[in-house]
């Protein structure tokens, strides 16, 4: 059962291991709120997982340490284990999927763990690990459905609490619902004058579903890249913690997440993953009522595949009117780029591609298309453009 007295015994037991992370602020996120950021993401490992993976071991008995102990994660539940498991001089073994990240798959070996790659999901995975410990004697941790897990998870909460008191709501990633019920918990018991506001990702709603509908289901598939928060299926005892202490649960759509990431790395100088953006993405959208309000978003973790990264900022640009495709039709004749070029050039637009074609069967004999590839401020800008483009007898096919 979780209790305060725990968290704060995970508090004590965590001091000399983990990193107390910064709250940072935040003004462009959204200026219509006070905006926080609780950097997790330069947590020790990349991501807050160790804090509950450390205080579950911590707390094995000796016969249980002996044995060693089994997990299986996508990622950051993964580093997390091995590395408190180094530290306590517990073997671990990982079961990962087969296709997590290489990156991933490393760093996990890097903290000492041995990997066993499974063929298949996150689900796979799951059931070998349990397979694996009924046979082998091994201790389960599991990456959210465990008391000490959660009491660790929730020292983030008493961080806060300290941190920044006069804070009005915090902004949670939802993945299985570790996180949330221990940062919940421990401040909701503190001040339950506090709003709890957690996110998912709308490719992968299982607590935003359980908690619509009052009970657990499990989610035929889950789509989204925000693969830290890929979960199925919330666990009993997080549903339960949820269903009572969280105050409202919101999804975000990639796109979001995208541009989230885009607004993290520019205006903060950070880094996070998919999963450790959801938090600004709803606040950047408003998708949680936090006008006027002093908010802490929580940056859960930043171990983003590098070889992702380009795709998701391409599509944060993209979201937040920063590049533009145009297809323009034009008469094939000379001076008709020139003008184009000139009337993008004068409202300040730059021409990162060009494409020109001559017309397809059914358009006018004389006829081509211009295709632009264009950087832009914003959306405003994009208006703009298109604007003077049509004021000035150009046709603009892709709208």
């Amino acid at each position: 059962m979780i209790t305060l007295d725990k968290i704060y015994h995970a508090k004590y037991i965590l001091k000399q291991v983990i990193r107390e992370t910064d709250v940072i602020q935040a003004p462009k996120i959204n200026p219509e709120a006070n905006i926080w950021l609780k950097t997790e993401n330069l947590q020790i490992t990349g991501s807050f997982k160790v804090r509950g993976a450390y205080y579950k071991m911590s707390c094995l008995s000796e016969e249980e340490k002996s044995k060693g102990v089994i997990a299986c994660s996508a990622g950051n539940h993964a580093q997390g284990v091995a590395l408190a498991a180094t530290k306590n001089g517990i073997r671990s073994i990982i079961c990962l999927p087969d296709g997590a990240p290489i990156s991933k798959v490393e760093a996990t070996k890097s903290y000492g763990a041995e990997v066993c790659l499974v063929k298949g999901v996150y689900d796979d995975a799951y059931k070998e690990a349990l397979r694996q410990r009924d046979e082998m004697g091994y201790t389960f941790i599991h990456p959210f459905d465990d008391d000490f897990v959660i009491a660790g998870q929730g020292t983030i909460g008493l961080e806060l609490i300290e941190q920044i008191p006069d804070m009005d709501a915090v902004i949670v990633p939802i993945g299985g619902g570790g996180l949330i019920s221990g940062v919940a918990f421990a401040i909701k018991s503190l001040n339950p004058n506090i709003k709890i506001y957690g996110v998912q990702a709308t490719g992968a709603p299982s607590m935003y579903n359980a908690v619509r509908d009052g009970k657990i289901q499990t989610l035929s598939g889950v789509s989204t890249i925000a693969d830290g928060i890929a979960v199925k299926a919330p666990g009993e005892t997080t549903f339960e913690l949820v269903s009572q202490y969280v105050d409202e649960i919101v999804t975000v759509t990639d796109d979001e997440i995208s541009a989230a990431i885009l607004a993290l790395m520019e205006q903060q100088k950070l880094v996070t993953e998919g999963a450790g953006a959801v938090a600004v993405a709803a606040a950047m959208f408003n998708k949680v009522p936090i006008k006027n309000k002093k908010v802490v978003c929580l940056l859960s973790g930043g171990n983003i595949d590098v070889t992702i990264l380009s795709r998701v900022i391409k599509r944060g640009l993209l979201m937040t009117g920063r590049n533009i495709t145009l297809t323009i039709e034009l008469l094939d004749k000379p001076g008709q780029l020139l003008e184009v070029s000139r009337i993008i050039a004068e409202l300040g637009g730059n021409v990162i591609s060009i494409h020109h074609e001559r017309a397809n069967e059914g358009s006018a004999v004389n006829g081509c298309y211009l295709r632009l590839v264009l950087e832009t401020r914003n959306y405003e800008h994009i208006e703009a453009i298109k604007n003077a483009l049509i004021e000035n007898g150009f046709k603009i096919t892709n709208d």
